[in-house]
């Protein structure tokens, strides 16, 4: 039997999208994911993208998703929740409940928009045994996954240098928004031990550069101005790896929170999750410093 996935909150186009190829619905079959189906959903208020929650409900529910009016009755009908507010503020607040009945959960990007609530979700998670994962669809993108795959080939990353759009909202300041993507991309390639971070704020950019503990450097670029597009260049130990996001991001995305839901596994550690907020909590406060480094243990990352 397909796992039996609910959604909370409808207010990004991340609910149309997975159910599409979750439900092999309205989309080309190159782009379906087995294994589970989007069966419920929650539309709660959004402070982020109200007007999208009606249309966006109306499309599930045309697709045979049930409406239902609070979080509380997914609990006993579904095997998997995922938390798709674009509210990164609210996460912990939708996510627990869930995590507390036992339920395995996604939490879409931003995990949270302060690592004191991303210490908070991954130590719930840990206590009660809860598959949790949470990323941006980049991470597990296939350009990233040949990079990795081909690691006897090209020797370690040394360095990364990421980005992609960086358009702003209050609810997710600085690169809690949509820069998140950029740093998502730096963390799969690098993983984690970044240890301070400096960045500079324009009009059009924000551009951050992470030191890790191991000597190597990583920038994350975040664009307003000029082309709005989303890539990497990854410099590795025998060849310099530039590409660009692929149109498959979703579909590779939802297969590996599948795989997680079957096994029990996250593929991303608890430690990586909170580093990834620090890293862009860190950001935030050097850029309102006008660039001086931040430690990431000065916004909470444990030691």
């Amino acid at each position: 039997m397909p796992i039996k996935i609910g959604l909370v909150d409808c207010d990004t186009s991340h609910v149309v999208a997975f159910t599409q190829r979750l439900n092999h619905l309205e989309i080309a079959q190159e782009h379906w994911v087995d294994g589970a189906q989007v069966v419920a959903a929650v539309p709660l208020p959004s402070l982020v993208s109200q007007v999208r929650v009606g249309p966006f409900t109306e499309q599930l529910r045309g697709y045979g998703v049930r409406i239902v009016d609070r979080p509380e009755q997914l609990i006993g009908e579904i095997d998997a929740v995922f938390i798709e507010s674009n509210d990164g503020q609210v996460h912990l607040e939708r996510a627990l409940p869930f995590i507390e009945a036992g339920i395995p959960t996604w939490i879409d990007k931003p995990l949270a928009c302060s690592t004191r609530d991303a210490v908070a979700i991954v130590t719930a998670a840990r206590q009660r045994r809860v598959p949790l994962l949470s990323a941006s669809s980049h991470r597990f993108d296939l350009p990233h996954q040949d990079v990795k795959a081909r690691r006897g080939e090209l020797g370690a990353v040394m360095g990364v240098d990421a980005f992609s759009p960086a358009s702003q909202h209050p609810r997710n300041p600085g690169f809690f928004h949509y820069g998140v993507h950029a740093v998502e991309s730096v963390y799969s390639l690098m993983s984690r031990g970044c240890r301070r971070v400096r960045c500079v704020r324009t009009e059009g950019a924000d551009h951050a550069l992470g030191e890790w503990a191991d000597g190597r450097l990583a920038s994350v670029r975040g664009i307003r101005a000029g082309a709005r597009e989303s890539g990497f260049t990854a410099i590795t130990e025998k060849q310099v790896i530039v590409t660009r996001t692929s149109s498959f991001a979703y579909r590779e995305l939802l297969n590996h929170i599948i795989a997680m839901l079957q096994s029990g596994q996250s593929p991303v550690s608890g430690e990586e999750l909170i580093e990834v907020v620090a890293f862009q909590e860190a950001a935030n406060l050097s850029m309102e410093r006008g660039g001086l480094p931040v430690e990431l243990a000065e916004v909470g990352l444990p030691v």
